[in-house]
């Protein structure tokens, strides 16, 4: 994670490896953000070359230059950034560009970002894409030193301005945390070196981990968990990461789906349709780095994340479909499809986060094909009370997380009935986005609002590079966490 200032020292005057300028559309083409500073024989010169390579300004839109006069940094990068507004999608625009931007100087050990004005959402904007932009994927086992190492913000240095730059900080490590869990190869990353990984991570924290071996999540009536990872020679997981402030404003639970490697089970997927499948964690590596990214920013609200950590692999050992497990809470579940597994550590967790009453609980899982051929990269929200999942959408809109909502129909209710059980685990083929959701529905405590984001599509990409999301995990849901956190203070 790049180390990240801010300060209202000039512009050209600024020197390292780039410099990079915003551009907005103009009439007839691009022009320069204003509140660049840049001494007139600098603007010149940019004007010129924006004319000739016929620059519109566009988000995506970076371009490199070498000898600007007047400028003290080695290269100038041109970075389109799209109409300055003050909205949400404008302001996207601003992390998109900037965070392209950041991304396409990877190896530059120190590079200045001129802020396009003064408010503190445009500084925030900036700020963010810079931090999620600095982000290099990692070799195995290791941590990248690709990225940018440093970025200095010019612009306004007031208070709000500084604490927005802290804030955005604060995020892109939580970010970058939560890649780097989801990139892991399956055979390094498992339910017990991902709880390592906790334990090393909360130290030095307000952020407090305690784990559920098999041992005791057999105990502990953890059915669901302990069915999905009991295929596999490596042994499922509940970890539990907490952060109680004094006197806390509200109480929120994440509960967050980590399945390490999903071959299917018995059930087994199709060779091409493993690929991926290391990152069917990525609910549980958000919540961590939500967690984590909501202590140190010292936010007034206790959260509470539940990671269901397994490995579903098929063995003599692996559940079977038309097996009965008894989840957290008592109720029989009949499993009808190994291969839709993240329900059951996900009905555990939930049911394990309701017994402590707290006032919301939010589920993230990639949880369902149908969410990728329904939605592609937008998440899906569903749940059980409008206002809370009105609240986690506007969190998503504020924070630039694309999500949309999706109903919870009563008619798809009876695809869940079991002649052997309290609940069979999976409904037919149509609404299976809707009947996980169903499912999940379930497990929640009495009069807790709850809502549900699957992430299947956006939480993985496995196409080039664009804006500030590199290839691989892009740490998708971490900022719509912190986000609803932020909202109640």
């Amino acid at each position: 994670m790049a180390n990240l200032t801010i300060s209202n020292r000039s512009a050209a005057d600024t020197a390292g490896d780039a410099l990079v300028v915003a551009l907005v559309p103009g009439d007839g083409g691009a022009t320069l953000a204003p509140g660049h500073g840049l001494p007139r024989k600098t603007v010149a010169h940019l004007k010129s070359v924006v004319t000739d390579l016929e620059l519109a300004g566009k988000v995506g839109e970076v371009t490199t230059l070498a000898a600007v006069p007047e400028v003290a940094a080695k290269l100038v990068v041109l970075a389109g950034v799209g109409q300055l507004a003050a909205d949400a999608s404008a302001l996207e625009d601003v992390r998109k560009g900037i965070g392209g931007a950041i991304r396409s100087l990877s190896r530059k050990k120190k590079v200045a970002v001129v802020v396009p004005g003064t408010s503190v959402e445009v500084v925030s904007a900036v700020a963010e894409g810079v931090a999620l932009g600095a982000y290099a994927v990692s070799k195995a086992g290791t941590r990248s030193t690709d990225a940018v190492a440093a970025v200095a913000l010019v612009g306004p240095a007031d208070a709000a301005s500084r604490r927005a730059v802290k804030r955005a900080a604060a995020l892109g490590e939580a970010v970058a945390y939560t890649r780097d869990l989801v990139n892991l190869p399956p055979n390094l990353l498992y339910p017990e070196t991902f709880v390592d990984s906790l334990a090393d991570r909360v130290k030095g924290t307000k952020v407090k981990l305690k784990s559920y071996d098999m041992k005791a999540l057999r105990a502990g009536g953890f059915g669901g968990t302990v069915g999905v990872g009991q295929g596999s020679a490596n042994e499922p997981r509940i970890a539990v990461l907490s952060y109680t402030p004094t006197r806390p404003k509200a109480s929120i639970a994440f509960v967050g789906k980590g399945i390490t490697f999903d071959s299917g089970g018995l059930c087994i997927k199709p060779a091409n349709g493993m690929l991926t499948m290391k990152c069917d964690m990525a609910g549980a590596a958000a919540v961590a780095g939500a967690v984590l990214a909501i202590a140190e920013l010292g936010l007034p609200i206790a959260v509470t994340g539940y990671l269901g950590l397994a490995e579903n692999m098929p063995s003599s050992t692996a559940q079977r479909p038309s097996d009965v497990v008894t989840m957290r809470g008592g109720t029989t579940v009949e499993v009808l499809n190994t291969d839709a597994e993240g329900r059951m550590v996900l009905g555990d967790c939930i049911a394990l986060a309701s017994e402590s009453k707290p006032d919301a609980i939010v589920d993230i899982a990639t949880l369902t094909g149908a969410q990728v051929v329904a939605l592609a990269n937008t998440a899906a929200v569903m749940g059980n009370d409008d206002d809370f999942r009105t609240r986690v959408l506007d969190a998503a809109s504020t924070v630039g997380e694309a999500m949309w909502p999706m109903p919870l129909p009563t008619e798809l209710r009876p695809g869940l009935d079991s002649i052997n059980a309290d609940l069979a685990h999976k409904g037919g083929a149509e609404g299976g986005m809707l009947t996980a959701g169903i499912f999940l529905s379930e497990f929640v405590g009495e009069g807790i609002p709850w809502s549900h984001l699957d992430i299947a599509g956006p939480a993985y990409n496995d196409k080039a590079p664009t804006g500030y999301w590199p290839k691989g995990g892009t740490g998708f849901g971490v900022r719509t966490l912190v986000g609803l956190a932020e909202s109640y203070v």
